[in-house]
């Protein structure tokens, strides 16, 4: 095995959700240990996972990963993989800089492909609060001056865009992308 290990960001979606489908982030870790991953972290109870792999990319990853997640656990989980330089330039490419220090008011929905053009303009046509979004290849960046909780358009989002994603508010973001920085 020839190369590198580069390091990978797992976003799990739908676990530890109100009480339900209890995933403990000892055993998760446990799990990226068993499937072979070096230096794995988790953040917080939603499911975030830095790791290192030394071979396959991020499409490979997630198939795994879900398939094994299933089998282990007995539910399915979206799980969006997704390596460190793309992290590095979901930050970079933040269209509300100036928020960035309210980070509970600035959220990234990594998003399973970049939605088209007629999916952005729904969207847009829904948003009529204090919201504002932008998008990004598949990155959708909302800026919700109230906090997510209160964000009518927010829960809006999954069913009007239509592609699959899972929010990540931007402390979340920052602190994976300092822990991936440092190798875990």
């Amino acid at each position: 095995m020839s190369g590198q290990a580069k390091i990978f960001v797992a976003l799990f979606s739908g676990i530890n959700v109100g009480g339900n489908r209890i995933v403990k982030m000892a055993e998760l870790r446990s799990f990226f240990e068993e499937l072979g991953f070096r230096d794995v972290a988790t953040y917080v109870q939603s499911g975030n996972v830095v790791f290192r792999s030394a071979k396959g990319d991020a499409a490979t990853l997630t198939k795994q990963l879900e398939t094994a997640f299933e089998k282990k656990w007995g539910f399915h989980s979206r799980i969006m993989v997704r390596d460190l330089g793309w992290f590095e330039r979901l930050v970079a490419e933040n269209p509300y800089p100036e928020v960035a220090g309210e980070p509970t008011k600035l959220h990234a929905y990594v998003l399973e492909r970049a939605p088209n053009a007629d999916e952005v303009a729904r969207l847009a046509e829904k948003c009529t609060g204090p919201e504002r979004f932008e998008i990004r290849g598949d990155v959708l960046y909302l800026h919700a001056p109230e906090g997510l909780g209160k964000s009518v358009f927010a829960n809006l989002i999954p069913r009007t865009l239509k592609v699959p994603g899972t929010a990540r508010n931007w402390r979340t973001v920052q602190a994976l992308l300092d822990k991936a920085g440092r190798g875990g």
